[in-house]
Formats: structure tokens, sequence, C-alpha cells
């Protein structure tokens, strides 16, 4: 498998494929992910903790039959954790601290490793609550907003390990968006309910920064209704130690979906609740339909959006198709929708579905980029 198949980089990290192993603490360290998940894009190690009061915590937890990763020395832990992993996946370091200090001195290991920081505002234990960890820093936004900025000054790629339906959820992807972060990875939980993928999609349409979708991924089908809500990477838990090949099929068929479609995480279409990034495969905006309410929340007008899509056709292969509903593809929908028009008009002009798809997806991100209104300030 080619690692240019897959356009996904943060900084001084390249993943390989979009499938990730997600923490959990006491199980996922450097053995784990070398047995269940050599061949994923991400892992990530931990929970690890890193200061007094993380450590007292975990050990009260332990004491009443929790798994934990505890260490006298957390940043060597890490350090030879992050060593050992030997896949060729990219490593982030989930890490629990109720202040900043410790850190900011993991940040600067972490980076040195080449590695991903990922602080946990996720683990919602009482005892953490108690403490301030974990999914505490979701109820005092400014500490996390102060807490990342802060981590970034030291250059490190950081990832934020957020609970969904905790709070607004889109008051909190931008405000992780605008304070630098760049990754958000979401717990999308629907207690009962399995994956929230409304929650997703809240995310992705509140920010367009790299977002890891998270909870129930027990086979493709359920990635790929993460992925079209605007997951760029869907990670796994306990579905890898329920099945230990789930990772392997995942990449297997993740990397299938690519070759053959050419955007493996196109989003559903508008009018079935797509994301912003959906508009690329809108028609022309001459009758009532949800496509006016999406665009407006990017500030264009219907004459603006039309405008926009028709710039960035010209002198591509999407301006051809006059036979088609609007006389250009640019108006066309997914390919994976039937339409023996659009079909007909790639076969005559020569263009595959893979190739139309990958205009698509540039086209998606001209219309997001000339929005009047940025996706974090939309309404």
């Amino acid at each position: 498998m080619s690692d240019c198949l897959f356009d996904l980089h943060i900084g001084y990290v390249r993943f390989k494929n979009p499938i990730a192993l997600a923490p959990m603490a006491g199980i996922v360290n450097s053995a784990f992910a070398n047995q269940y998940a050599g061949n994923a894009g991400l892992v990530v190690l931990g929970a690890f903790n890193l200061d007094k009061a993380s450590i007292a915590v975990a050990s009260a937890l332990v004491a009443r039959g929790r798994k934990e990763f505890i260490s006298d020395e957390p940043m060597e832990l890490i350090k030879k954790e992050i060593r050992a992993v030997t896949s060729g996946s990219v490593v982030a370091v989930n890490v629990r601290s109720a202040s900043l200090e410790p850190l900011i001195e993991a940040a600067k290991i972490i980076k040195e490793e080449g590695a991903i920081l990922e602080l946990n505002a996720h683990c919602r234990q009482p005892e953490m609550l108690e403490a301030g960890l974990g999914e505490a820093l979701l109820q005092d936004l400014p500490r996390l907003s102060a807490w990342i900025k802060a981590i970034k000054k030291t250059g490190v790629v950081l990832s934020v390990k957020v609970r969904a339906n905790v709070v607004n959820d889109v008051e909190l992807a931008r405000l992780i968006d605008k304070s630098g972060a760049d990754i958000i990875h979401v717990d999308a939980v629907l207690e009962g309910f399995g994956a929230d993928l409304d929650a997703i999609l809240s995310y992705r349409d509140a920010t367009r920064i790299f977002l890891i979708g998270n909870n129930s991924i027990m086979d493709f089908e359920a990635a790929k209704d993460m992925f079209s809500r605007g997951a760029d990477m869907v990670s796994v838990a306990r579905g890898a130690m329920e099945n230990p090949e789930l990772i392997r099929e995942l990449v297997e068929s993740v990397t299938s979906s690519q070759k053959s479609i050419g955007w493996y995480n196109a989003p559903k279409h508008v009018c079935s609740e797509g994301d912003f990034r959906a508009l690329a495969f809108c028609c022309l905006p001459v009758k009532p339909c949800p496509v006016h309410e999406k665009f407006r929340k990017l500030g264009y007008t219907a004459e603006e959006f039309a405008r926009t899509k028709f710039e960035f056709a010209k002198g591509t292969m999407l301006e051809y198709g006059a036979d088609t509903c609007f006389g250009s593809l640019v108006w066309c929908c997914k390919i994976s929708k039937p339409c023996w028009i659009r079909d007909s008009a790639l076969h005559t002009i020569g263009l595959s579905g893979v190739e139309y798809m990958k205009l698509k997806e540039q086209l998606a991100k001209h219309v997001l980029d000339n929005a009047r209104i940025p996706v974090n300030e939309s309404h």
C-alpha cells in the first residue's frame, strides 16, 4: 500500500491510513499496540498519569479493581513506550495531569520522539472529576483553552480527547480550534444507543481541524458512517480486543474504498444532512431545498455560491458535462449515487470516478476557503 494513497499529515507527522487504535487506561501500551494494531495509521497509548494528583487517583482506582498505568518516572515510561512501538504507525500519548507543568515537560519529550501529545479531557470517574482531571476540563473551558495554548508553544502536535454530549459540542469544538490544537478526538457516546453520528457532524461543521471519531467501531460499515459525517480518521478501542483482526480489516477496507472511490470520507449529500463539504455535490440553487440554509451559514448568497463553484470549475474537467442537469459536472452528485447522465458525461470526457471525486474534494475545500463566514464562526 502506498503511503501517498491517503494525504493525511499534520505538522511533523504523516499517517499512512485513517484507522487508529484508541487509548484504554491500563490496557493500551506498546505491547498491545504491536499485537493488535500493527498496520494502523495511528496508535494512541495510555492514558498515562503525570503528576502526584493523577497518580493518587489512578492508585485509588487500581485498589478497587480498575487497570491503570502508574509509574514513579512517568516521563521515562512515556519515552520507553513510544520507542517500543515497532509498527511504523504514528504514536500519540494520552496523558492526564491536574497541573500544567508536567504536561509541558511531557510535550517536549513527546515532540522530540516525533509523536503526538493527546490531552485527556475524557475520563469521567468521580475521583478523576474531583481532582480536576479528564472530563473536568470540559467544565472549565478557560483552563482548557489556556492549557492548549501553553502546550502548543512547545511545538508538539496536540490532540484533545473529549466526550460528546457533555457540554455544547459546537462551542467546545470552536474553543479547541481557536486555542490552537491540531486534532479533536471525539468519543461520540450516546448513552444506551452506541455512537452519536450527529455529534460527529456537529464537530465537523464547527471546525476544519483534523477530526478523529470514536465509539462503537466494530466493522467497516460503522467506520463509513463516521467518515461520511466528516471524521478524517476513526479509532477503535474494545472492538480490537473482541476481534484481534479488526484494525487490519478496517485498513484493508478503507484502502479499497480510497482506491475505488477516491474520497474515502466523502460526505453525505446536504439533503441527507451532510456537512459543509457536501456543498460540492449540490445542484444549482434555483429551487427551495436545504442547500440554501447550508451555504447561508457560510455567508454565501445564492449568486455568490454559484459563482464560487463556477470559478473553481473553470479550467478543470468539472467544467464539462453540457448534457447534465445544470450543464456542468460541478453541480453533479456523489459517484456512489446512480446517475446515467453524469456517468455518460464522465465517459465522454474520459474522467474516471476516482478523478471526479478527487476534484469534488478539492471543490469542497475551495467552497470552505472562500466562505465569508469561516466554519468555526458559522451559525
